[in-house]
C-alpha cells in the first residue's frame, strides 16, 4: 500500500485555487447542508432498496452513501486528522471507486453483492465521518494559511463530488425501480402537471457569429480540472435551438420509424440499436398500441406518468440523439457552440441551470417539467449531448497523486454533455461544466438541443 504522504503530496488540480481567506463558518455550513441532503435522498429507501445493483453501470444507494464518506475519510481525515484511525480499515477497499493509487478496489460490477456491511453500519459511518470532519473544521482557523488552503480545496472537491453522487444515486435508483414490473414510485409527485395535447411552439434559434471566442472556466469559484485552462477557439457561424427537443417532437421520430431506418444512424449506433432491439427511449412504453401521444407513458421517480408532449425528452443515448438530429434536418451542437451561445445570455445576468423557476430549490422536481415559450434558453432540465469527444483542453495537465485520477484518465471514447438536469443539485451547475458519458449511456437524464450551420 503506498504511503499517503507520497500519494497526496500535490494540491489537486481538480479544484480552482483560492486567493481569498477561507470563510470556515460558511464552508462548515455548506458541508453540513450537502451531507444532510444526501441523507434526505436516502430517507425513503428500505435496506433492500439500498443494496440492489440493477446493472454494472449503476451502483447501489448504500454504496453511494458509503463512498461519498470514504472520500472525506481518505482524502481529508487520513492526512489532517490528529491521531487518525479509520472507522473500519476494510472500507478503504470496499468503497474505493477507481483510485488506483489508493490501493485495492472491489469490482464495480459486484457492488450489489456487498450485503455487508449492513445499511445501518454505513449510516453510522456517515455519522462518524461527519462528526470528525466538523471537529477538524473547528480547528482550521488556527492553522497555517497554506494548510488551510490545502484542506479547503479538498473539502470543496469532496462536496462537489458528493453532489455528483446525489444525482447518480437518483438516476441509479430510477433504473432499479424501472426493473420492477409494477413501476413503483420513489416518492409521490409534489404537484401534478396538467396534461395537454397542444403542441409545443416551433423551435426558436439563436445565432452564433463566426469568430474567435474564449471558453473554459474563468478562474472564479470552483471548477473541476477538465474545465480548464480557459483558451481560445474558432467557431463557424451557426444557429442553436433555444430549448431542448421535447417528448412530442421525439415521438414523431419514433412513429415515423426512426428506429428502423438506418439512414439516420451512425454505423456503430445502428448496429447497437439493432442488437438492443430498440424502438423508443428507455423509459417509454405504450400499453395501448402507441399511435398517439396519449397512448404513451414514461417512467419517472414519481412512478408511471402519461407522456407529456411539452416535457424535454430524456434518457437518450448519444446515438439516439444524433439520429434524431439527422432526421430533423439538423445536428448536435459542438460543446464550443453550446458554451458560446449560453455565454451570450450569461452576459445579461442569465446563468446556466438557473433560468427555470423549478431550479430555485434542490430537487424540487425529480422529472423534467413542461417547457414554456420564454426568450431565455431553457436549461436545467436535461443534460444535453454535444457532438464533441471528451478530450483535454490545450494546456491541460493531470495532477500528481490520487486526486489527479478524478477526470483526466477518462478522456477517451466518451462524449461531452453540457448544462445540467432537474436532478442536478442547486449550485452545482455552471457554464463551463463538462459532463461526459459513453455513446451508449441512457440511464442518465440526457437529452439534446439542435444546432445547424448558418
Amino acid at each position: 500500500m503506498p504511503r499517503l504522504e507520497a500519494v497526496y503530496q500535490e494540491l489537486p488540480s481538480a479544484v480552482a485555487a483560492h486567493a481569498a481567506p477561507i470563510d470556515w463558518s460558511a464552508l462548515t455550513a455548506q458541508f453540513a447542508a450537502v451531507r444532510a441532503t444526501t441523507q434526505s435522498l436516502a430517507a425513503p429507501l428500505s435496506a433492500e432498496d439500498a443494496c440492489v445493483q440493477s446493472m454494472p453501470d449503476a451502483s447501489p444507494a448504500k454504496w453511494h452513501l458509503a463512498h461519498s464518506s470514504w472520500f472525506f475519510e481518505t482524502f481529508v481525515l487520513a492526512l489532517h486528522e490528529p491521531d487518525h484511525r479509520p472507522f473500519d480499515a476494510s472500507f478503504r477497499m470496499l468503497f474505493n471507486s477507481y483510485y488506483q493509487q489508493v490501493g485495492a478496489r472491489h469490482p464495480r460490477a459486484q457492488r450489489g453483492l456487498l450485503t455487508r456491511p449492513p445499511l445501518a453500519q454505513v449510516m453510522a459511518y456517515r455519522t462518524q465521518v461527519d462528526g470528525r470532519m466538523l471537529a477538524l473544521l473547528r480547528t482550521m482557523e488556527a492553522k497555517p494559511v497554506a494548510l488551510q488552503q490545502t484542506v479547503a480545496q479538498l473539502i470543496n472537491l469532496g462536496l462537489q463530488h458528493e453532489q455528483q453522487h446525489q444525482e447518480l444515486l437518483l438516476t441509479d435508483l430510477k433504473h432499479l425501480l424501472s426493473c420492477h414490473p409494477l413501476w413503483p414510485a420513489y416518492m409521490e409527485e409534489p404537484q401534478k402537471v396538467e396534461l395537454t395535447i397542444a403542441g409545443i411552439a416551433e423551435t426558436a434559434w439563436q445565432s452564433v457569429a463566426e469568430g474567435l471566442y474564449s471558453i473554459g472556466h474563468s478562474g472564479k469559484g470552483f471548477a473541476f480540472d477538465n474545465e480548464s485552462p480557459r483558451h481560445g477557439v474558432y467557431v463557424q457561424a451557426a444557429q442553436i435551438a433555444l430549448r431542448p427537443v421535447s417528448n412530442g417532437e421525439f415521438l414523431r421520430f419514433v412513429l415515423d420509424g426512426g428506429y428502423s431506418q438506418p439512414q439516420w444512424w451512425l454505423a456503430e449506433g445502428w448496429d447497437w440499436c439493432q442488437a438492443q432491439q430498440l424502438s423508443h427511449p428507455w423509459y417509454w412504453r405504450a400499453p395501448q398500441g402507441g399511435s398517439r401521444l396519449e397512448d404513451w407513458q414514461e417512467f419517472s421517480l414519481y412512478g408511471a406518468l402519461a407522456l407529456h408532449g411539452q416535457r424535454p425528452v430524456c434518457h437518450l443515448s448519444y446515438y439516439e440523439a444524433d439520429a434524431y438530429a439527422r432526421w430533423a434536418g439538423a445536428r448536435l451542437p459542438t460543446e464550443m457552440e453550446w458554451e458560446v451561445a449560453m455565454a451570450a445570455h450569461a452576459e445579461h445576468g442569465w446563468q446556466a441551470g438557473a433560468s427555470d423557476a423549478h431550479r430555485t430549490q434542490p430537487n424540487l422536481h425529480l422529472h423534467p417539467q413542461p417547457m414554456a415559450g420564454d426568450a431565455a434558453p431553457a436549461t436545467g432540465q436535461v443534460w444535453e449531448w454535444t457532438q464533441s469527444s471528451y478530450a483535454a483542453y490545450p494546456g491541460f495537465r493531470v495532477a500528481e497523486g490520487a486526486v489527479g485520477e478524478y477526470n483526466g484518465k477518462f478522456m477517451v471514447n466518451q462524449y461531452v454533455l453540457r448544462g445540467s438536469s432537474c436532478l442536478t443539485p442547486t449550485g452545482h451547475s455552471r457554464l463551463s461544466y463538462r459532463n461526459f458519458f459513453p455513446a451508449t449511456a441512457r440511464w442518465q437524464m440526457s437529452g439534446l438541443r439542435l444546432a445547424r450551420d448558418a
